[in-house]
């Protein structure tokens, strides 16, 4: 009796386990949409998630709502420029120093610009939004003609460059021209940049900086580019002053 139990129980599991790992359903394809959660989610709060979060979100608000500096403007990502497209590369030329470094240029991803800054006070919390990932601060060495075939391939996703760069597209999106501090690039020269790791890895298109040379990395929670950033931020206001950028004409695209 024992074995015919065994037996059945055997067979019954090896059943179960074949209609378990056989779906009758196919799939027949796939839609997406975008859902816009703004204030209409709002209007009748639930009062018991929302006396369960107050705590926490206290605490964040602490974090995130001390002022760290002043704007000048509205600034936001442009494209070819923007005032916050600008600014942020010349940050990291300003950061530069801490690590005794004097990059002839510096280079911030479009899409590493996540938010805009408000006109008026910069909170630590408007920093993390503008920048709101683990990128750190690097420098390397590229050869002249490794550079022109950088600012080249900036056609394809959009690139941000520091105060002094001059880069000029013809109609068809070619490089044209291309000068650093009103020199020409000198394809035979030697030219130090600044940017964040995920750019200096190659990524968005600009594999070009997969040939550096002289690569510094830093890896500290300090070196984080939001990081340096607010210290920017703070350290105009110690002095003071607001934060502010122009545009300069740092690409150009022609039209004929």
């Amino acid at each position: 009796m024992k074995t015919k139990n065994l037996f059945f129980f055997g067979c019954a599991a090896i059943l179960l386990l074949t209609v378990s790992c056989h779906s009758h359903y196919q799939l027949t394809g796939v839609q997406r949409t975008r859902m816009l959660v703004d204030s209409r989610y709002d209007q009748q709060p639930d009062q018991q998630a929302a006396a369960y979060i107050m705590p926490f979100k206290l605490h964040v608000d602490s974090m995130m709502n001390p002022v760290v500096g002043r704007t000048a403007r509205y600034m936001e990502r442009g494209t070819p420029e923007g005032l916050l497209s600008n600014l942020l590369p010349d940050i990291l030329v300003w950061g530069s120093q801490r690590y005794g470094e004097t990059p002839d240029f510096a280079v911030y991803n479009n899409g590493g610009i996540r938010a805009a800054l408000p006109a008026g006070d910069i909170t630590l919390g408007d920093i993390l939004d503008v920048a709101p990932f683990e990128n750190k601060i690097c420098f390397g060495t590229l050869s002249g003609k490794d550079v022109l075939e950088l600012f080249q391939q900036f056609t394809i996703i959009g690139a941000h460059v520091s105060h002094g760069v001059c880069i000029v597209y013809d109609k068809d999106l070619k490089l044209r021209e291309a000068t650093i501090n009103g020199k020409p690039v000198d394809p035979e020269g030697s030219y130090r940049f600044v940017t964040i790791d995920y750019v200096a890895q190659g990524n968005d298109g600009m594999t070009a900086f997969k040939k550096k040379t002289d690569f510094k990395p830093h890896n500290t929670a300090a070196d984080n580019s939001r990081d340096i950033i607010t210290d920017y931020f703070r350290d105009k206001m110690a002095k003071g002053e607001t934060v502010d950028a122009e545009i300069e004409g740092r690409i150009q695209f022609e039209s004929e």
